[in-house]
């Protein structure tokens, strides 16, 4: 993690990293002004507070209550030498605790991350550099060795020149990524979470059967998404991009709706659309871009080729967005090398959809077949030695698709994971279950799976779809469980021979398609100095329901952005038209108001804790519209997670607009005690919150030039680097 320090005044320092900031000084004894803790200060309570979560996951996974558990920690200090200190962390435990959860405890502190880094002993590099932003790759710390080369199938380059050219790129391009996790908690199994060290936003989790592979899977994932423009998806691009040249890519082209807001005749093609539009309730106010929310220039659409007949195709770039996800996107050495991991991608999830939602039960891999693969056998012996067992199915649906899954059951919950990968080659989308099954989890992570249902509409329900999509945590049916099998095991194998084995691979899995009756359509993204690419397969990729175009578009933040962003200086009738609008979208009410507008507000302000339901209040009060108020004030101490404070400040408005709504009480007979209650600030805002002299308590002014919104601001930072490495790019080829 990178951590930014500014110098303040006196002995003050302020450390900055994702969305915190931390004051340190130095106590009056040492010249400070003892404001807030010094950095030991900071240090000797990190470890007790990170031997207190440890705890504290322990307990929540068993359901133990930590109300009278109470955690200290002392540094003794060696008068001989100062900086050889003993840390002693003591835990009182109530006594109705049994003695198994008593040493459960005790070991989960020694678990404790910064108890185990400081034991291990960080190694410290200090050096002076020209310029901190431009040392892109300094916390990218696994190192091959240069002359190593090791090949694995699926890759056209050695894993160690894969990770050359795609750490070159991201330093071309001035994005410092961070290594910011690794696992390897049972054999063979590796993962890893890196991301943009300026902007955190922009994430990816690798994982593979080594560090290496581990490392090369996370890398190409960022740069696939990248490409694809998938860390900025939803989000509002600011005026000057929306204003530019080209928004998404340089030829990308825009086109008017027709009259009566008709879909426009250049975008789609007679396959496509009766998939897109199958009602004929499609209109072109549907499919404006999202992320420039330009919609006086048309809608912004995207060049793809079909595949069997080369013809180029345009997608509306708001389509795209809302159906498909990540789904069939990818990077790699080569194109065909690209195509074949897009392509399993793609079948991985839609077989996957159809043996969820049918409730197909699977063949398991006879274990003459899984001796073949020492290594996946040691990760699954590791998983069952925790007490985990494990299912390893054939997928293909009887040698017709490249698709295997591994299952894990945790029986002290209940819970189950099925785990599905997919490649040509059968190890390889074997291995590829099995550490998709374990990226980025601990075993304290496998506590939270969802327990298995015999009720199909659970299961087969579209959205149940969409968690598997995202992290594999959607619902799945006990009749997948059978030891009756809907199909006979394959030992299947659709993987190439020789230099050109991607090519092939790419081809055989294209011929499936193809013998489904399915168009497939490509776009190649190179402008970055990196191949990557979009598979769409209309009516069998998609992530989310065709009718989202219509019902629930990403687009709809176009009736709310501005509004929301200029919210202090709407007029009232302003005001009452937004609030017309909130009530009349079919709103999630406890739906976030940064997802609908595509804002990055930091979590941590009431900007980023505000929900439909918060902002309708505080419009009511604005316009004094104080019976609607309290009626959602409280819905809101009902219902609404928020802050403590946010929660301490609406119970104070509740029994103000009670007193205020009563014609037999008065304000002033209980100011004074609500004061004594909720503190003289609290109920300042409060008061005038009623008065109109507090418009939106809690709520910093911004506008649609984005004042004030660091995060956002990082994040179309990072855009604009991709933005303009394009423009250069394009510019170059053309001279």
């Amino acid at each position: 993690m990178e951590i930014k320090v500014n110098f303040l005044d006196k002995l003050r320092l302020e450390a900055k990293f994702d969305d915190f900031t931390v004051i340190a000084d130095q106590p009056i004894r040492y010249k400070g002004d003892g404001s807030a803790p010094g950095p030991f200060d900071y240090f000797l309570a990190s470890s007790a507070l990170c031997a207190a979560y440890f705890v504290k996951l322990y307990c929540n996974t068993r359901n133990i209550p930590t109300d009278n558990i109470r955690l200290s920690q002392n540094n003794i200090v060696d008068p001989e030498d100062r900086y050889k200190q003993i840390f002693k962390i003591q835990v009182e435990l109530p006594a109705d605790i049994s003695e198994a959860d008593r040493r459960g405890i005790l070991r989960s502190i020694d678990r404790c991350t910064v108890k185990k880094v400081v034991q291990t002993g960080p190694d410290f590099v200090i050096e002076e550099v020209e310029n901190l932003d431009a040392d892109a790759q300094s916390l990218l710390t696994l190192q091959p060795a240069a002359d190593a080369a090791t090949y694995i199938a699926g890759k056209d380059l050695p894993l160690e020149q894969t990770i050359a050219n795609m750490s070159a790129l991201l330093m071309n391009l001035g994005i410092k990524i961070e290594i910011a996790s690794w696992r390897n908690i049972v054999p063979n199994v590796w993962s890893l979470h890196i991301r943009d060290a300026h902007s955190s936003m922009c994430f990816t989790n690798g994982k593979g059967a080594t560090k290496e592979s581990a490392l090369a899977s996370a890398l190409g994932e960022y740069i696939e998404r990248l490409s694809n423009n998938h860390f900025y998806a939803g989000a509002f691009w600011g005026e000057e991009i929306a204003n530019a040249a080209f928004v998404h890519y340089p030829d990308e082209q825009w086109f008017k709706p027709g009259r009566k807001d008709a879909l426009p005749k250049e975008i789609l093609d007679d396959y496509t659309r009766p998939i897109y539009d199958p009602d004929g309730e499609l209109r072109g106010s549907h499919l404006i871009d999202t992320n420039s929310g330009n919609a006086k220039r048309g809608i912004c659409s995207l060049p793809f080729v079909r595949h069997s007949d080369g013809e180029v195709v345009y997608f509306p770039s708001n389509l795209v967005e809302n159906l498909y996800a990540s789904n069939g996107m990818s990077a790699g050495n080569t194109l065909a090398e690209a195509q074949v991991q897009c392509l399993s991608e793609i079948f991985e999830r839609a077989v996957k959809r159809e043996i969820l939602e049918g409730e197909i039960a699977l063949p398991d891999v006879p274990q003459d077949v899984l001796a073949k693969y020492p290594g996946i056998v040691a990760g699954i012996k590791g998983l069952e030695e925790q007490g985990f067992p494990v299912l390893v199915k054939d997928a293909s649906l009887g040698g017709v698709y490249p698709v295997m899954c591994v299952t894990l059951m945790n029986p002290r919950t209940g819970g189950v994971f099925a785990s599905f990968g997919a490649h040509p080659s059968l190890q390889v989308a074997l291995e590829r279950s099995l550490t998709e099954l374990m990226q980025g989890r601990s075993f304290e992570g496998l506590n939270d799976l969802p327990r298995p249902t015999f009720a199909s509409e659970a299961v087969t329900e579209p959205y149940n779809f969409v968690e598997h999509f995202i992290d594999s945590s959607g619902v799945v049916s006990w009749r997948f469980f059978s030891a009756k099998a809907d199909y006979e095991f394959v030992e299947w194998d659709f993987s190439g021979q020789g230099d050109d084995s991607n090519v092939q691979e790419a081809q055989t899995l294209l011929g499936i398609l193809e013998g489904m009756g399915k168009e497939v359509y490509t776009a190649v993204y190179d402008q970055l100095g990196a191949t990557a690419c979009r598979i769409l397969v209309p009516g069998y990729s998609e992530v989310y329901p065709v009718e989202d175009l219509v019902w629930d578009n990403t687009n709809k933040s176009l009736l709310f952005r501005e509004d929301i962003l200029n919210l202090h200086r709407l007029s009232d009738d302003a005001l009452k038209a937004l609030l017309d609008r909130l009530e009349n979208n079919e709103l999630d009410e406890y739906g976030d108001v940064a997802t609908l507008i595509g804002i990055e507000f930091d979590e941590n302000t009431d900007w980023g804790q505000l929900t439909v339901l918060e902002l309708k209040l505080l419009i009511h009060l604005a316009l004094k519209q104080f019976e609607d108020a309290h009626e959602l004030v409280g819905a809101f101490l009902q219902y609404n997670d928020n802050s403590v404070e946010r929660g301490l400040f609406y119970q104070a408005m509740n029994v103000v607009l009670e007193v205020l709504l009563d014609d037999e009480m008065e304000l002033d007979d209980y100011v004074i005690n609500f004061r004594r209650m909720f503190g003289n600030a609290r109920m300042d805002a409060v008061l005038g919150s009623v008065e109109g002299s507090v418009r939106f308590h809690g709520l910093t002014p911004t506008s649609m030039q984005l004042e004030g919104l660091d995060r956002h601001q990082r994040l179309l930072d990072s855009y604009k680097k991709l933005h303009a490495a394009r423009a250069k790019t394009i510019a170059s080829r053309d001279e």
